[in-house]
């Protein structure tokens, strides 16, 4: 199983995530506002400001400050190293 820094020592198992999302659209916000209603929100950007939302295949949501572009290029590293 590989896991995924998603900030301040918070892991994620990468074959767990569905999809990294920017944050700022109605749609999204939704999401993340019927989560916390069902108690599957997760925050883990420690207060910061929320830069992506992790949609998790567990129906989880995460919250984190790292950017979409910051995971693509952590992806990419997990990826080289299994080569």
């Amino acid at each position: 199983m590989k896991l995924i820094n998603i900030g301040f020592g918070s892991l994620l198992a990468v074959e767990r995530i569905l999809t990294v999302l920017d944050p700022e659209s109605a749609p999204i916000k939704r999401i993340c506002q019927e989560a916390k209603e069902r108690g599957m929100l997760i925050d883990a950007s420690y207060g910061r400001k929320t830069k992506s939302v992790i949609l998790m295949d567990t129906d989880h949501v995460v919250l984190s400050a790292l950017t979409p572009d910051q995971f693509l290029e952590r992806f990419e590293q997990i990826k080289e190293k299994k080569e």
